[in-house]
């Protein structure tokens, strides 16, 4: 009875498959309609770059091991080592014409760097201490200098809650403060000024200083840009011709720039020059370096002291001010010089930032997006760099830059100053020829570091434009 059953069974399926068409029975396979991923082309070539010169490629995830699915600029980001940790500083930007102009000092700008501060004791309001104005920027030519105070933007006072973003619109009305028994109060100056795009000039300021016995110079250096550099060199010149047996380097606002730049002050600086003779080193990674010494010989990666003829050539010390703003290029001036003589810092920990990078954008311009990776180590000539941590370089003379009002650059009273010239003559400062003192108020700052006022174009790093062995 079962057997006639499942025979039955197997008939009456028969017929119904006789009573319909085949593909009713079987229906054809659905058709997948697979959509081309736009950013698989640019996330391909953003690989390529990266396991050609990304200074930890032997340790990036396999191309096969990537999503290529995601936005350019987070795949950037899925690819680099340990970011946070190990690469702090590789970046990417959709518009490399943006990033090169902001390498070069060329930025859309009011033209302010200012540190935050409470400004009254209850801290219900605050202001923006001026730190600098750049040289030719709309804040400069509206009048804004050092040591001045924005209290109000826009007619709208500054408080806690907005302090970061008030100066973000192009157009800006400025409501500039005064310091009144110990607290900042708005006053009657109001100031409208537009951004603009600003060519940087980062010889901020310079002067020579005679305290005592001793021509000491001073230096106030914010960015390290190759067409600036005979510039500099002639900063030096005087310095040379007005028989400056000291240095004041300030670099306490001096976020890096060109290595090459970085080269041509330490060379204008170290005692008994010898051109020549190594300064530096680079470490790129394992690939590059086999392939260029190949090419270029075993001496590919070093930099000799460079033959600069306003080179001091008598000081047996230099002294750096620093923040934690003084990061890259800046910090390579003090590993270059450290085997060389006394380099004596004031001020706070420097950035810690011991590696470099280089532009990368696209040959055949199919695409505007630029990376910015790390691609080297440097090194001194004794083969140290041992401050490419958060702590940076710690200070030899721990200063607070928190006393306000800033006074001028070059005021022996000014704060890092004046403890940069008190270490210089024992401790003491020396009589100093019509020095004003005024009324000053430490204060609680609300950043570490001073901040420009459009963050966008605080770059804290150094960066090369040749490639070794390349002229």
């Amino acid at each position: 009875m079962n057997k006639v059953r499942v025979l039955l069974l197997g008939v009456t399926v028969l017929v119904s498959f006789s009573c319909k068409k085949l593909t009713e029975v079987f229906p054809k396979e659905t058709e997948v309609v697979t959509t081309p991923n736009p950013n698989a082309e640019v996330n391909a070539w953003i690989y390529e770059q990266l396991k050609t010169y990304y200074l930890w490629e032997s340790q990036m995830k396999t191309e096969a091991n990537s999503n290529k699915l995601l936005a350019p600029a987070v795949y950037f980001d899925s690819l680099l080592v340990k970011p946070g940790v190990l690469d702090r500083f590789s970046w990417i930007q959709d518009d490399v014409t943006a990033l090169t102009n902001s390498l070069n000092g060329v930025n859309k700008v009011l033209g302010v760097r200012f540190t935050p501060f409470y400004a009254n004791n209850a801290q219900t309001k605050v202001a923006l201490s001026i730190a600098y104005a750049i040289k030719g920027s709309p804040a400069d030519l509206a009048g804004i200098k050092r040591g001045d105070f924005i209290t109000k933007v826009n007619g709208v006072e500054l408080t806690i809650d907005n302090y970061s973003t008030a100066l973000n619109n192009d157009n800006l009305k400025l409501t500039l403060g005064n310091y009144v028994n110990g607290e900042v109060v708005s006053g009657t100056t109001e100031l409208n000024v537009t951004k603009a795009e600003v060519q940087t000039d980062p010889i901020q300021y310079s002067t020579v200083l005679t305290v005592g016995t001793k021509k000491v110079g001073y230096l106030v250096y914010t960015q390290f840009l190759t067409q600036y550099d005979n510039a500099i060199r002639a900063v030096f010149k005087e310095f040379k011709d007005k028989g400056v047996n000291e240095l004041v380097l300030d670099l306490r606002y001096n976020g890096g720039g060109y290595i090459s730049s970085s080269n041509i002050i330490s060379s204008l600086i170290v005692k008994n020059l010898k051109p020549g003779t190594l300064m530096s080193s680079q470490e790129w990674n394992t690939a590059l370096t086999k392939a260029y010494k190949a090419q270029y010989g075993q001496n590919v990666f070093d930099t000799n002291w460079l033959n600069e003829p306003n080179n001091l050539g008598t000081l047996n010390r230099v002294y750096i001010l620093t923040s934690r703003g003084t990061a890259s290029a800046s910090e390579l001036i003090i590993n270059n010089l450290k085997p060389f003589m006394d380099v004596i810092l004031v001020g706070d920990n420097t950035y810690g930032k011991n590696v470099g990078s280089i532009t990368l954008s696209d040959d055949k311009k199919r695409w505007a997006w630029g990376m910015q990776p790390i691609v080297l180590k440097t090194t001194n000539a004794l083969g140290q760099s041992d401050y490419g941590t958060v702590d940076g370089f710690t200070p030899t003379i721990k200063v607070e830059d928190r006393t306000i009002p800033f006074k001028p650059f070059g005021d022996p009273n000014e704060t890092l100053l004046k403890a940069a010239l008190g270490h210089m003559n024992g401790n003491t400062m020396a009589s100093v020829p019509n020095a004003k003192i005024s009324a000053a108020k430490q204060v609680n700052v609300l950043s570490r570091t001073s901040i420009l006022d459009n963050p966008k174009t605080e770059i804290n790093d150094m960066w090369i434009d040749k490639l070794p062995g390349h002229k």
